[in-house]
């Protein structure tokens, strides 16, 4: 009886010091395998999937019967379009781009804007960033971004879409990780952070 007793426990010990034994040898593969997972190697080069595309002046100015346009989307009182066009949310045509034939829409509007590139507001920040004449800029951008292996700036495809990321707040908007640098131009397209001054001409 006692001997039965005895097989008992030790089967008993056996079984947990068998689990343990797995369980620990489970966490420590997986705390290895995560650690292998997220130590990436700065130096590989990240790279562009597809190629970049800039539009010209007579594409965004193109009035086409079929034209679809993509826009802000979140703004709740202004939207800005593809083609560059700012207008009040009710002027959106139900092809996403704003109604261009009212005098409440304008193109390449670099309102509120000041001449370090930054913007008090988000959708006069991509206008002024989506004309032609700030492609330059943007390239130097762009190339900035690839050096600094910049995931985000390499997954963009093209001028709006470039202009919809340069234009959201970031961590070279704000100092000391709760107050933004400058509130009032916080929106910025250049190659500078908010606060500082650059010479640039405006549109």
């Amino acid at each position: 009886m006692w001997y039965a007793a005895l097989v008992r426990f030790i089967r008993r010990r056996i079984v947990l010091g068998i689990i343990f034994t797995v369980s620990l040898l489970y966490c420590i593969f997986s705390f290895v395998g995560k650690g292998a997972f997220l130590d990436t190697d700065d130096s590989i080069p990240v790279r562009r999937s597809q190629p970049f595309v800039w539009r010209t002046l007579q594409q965004h100015n193109a009035s086409d019967i079929d034209l679809l346009c993509r826009n802000s989307v979140q703004g709740k009182v202004l939207i800005v379009d593809d083609r560059g066009y700012v207008c009040p949310r009710h002027d959106i045509l139900p092809n996403g781009c704003c109604n261009d034939d009212l005098s409440t829409s304008v193109q390449y509007s670099c309102e509120t804007c000041k001449n370090n590139n930054c913007c008090a507001i988000y959708e006069y920040c991509i206008s002024c960033c989506l004309h032609p004449n700030k492609k330059n800029m943007l390239e130097n951008v762009l190339g900035k971004a690839t050096e600094q292996n910049n995931v985000l700036f390499a997954s963009v495809t093209d001028h709006f879409e470039l202009c919809l990321a340069k234009c959201r707040t970031n961590s070279q908007s704000v100092q000391h990780e709760n107050s933004y640098k400058d509130p009032k131009a916080k929106h910025c397209y250049g190659e500078t952070a908010p606060g500082v001054t650059q010479d640039t001409n405006e549109v």
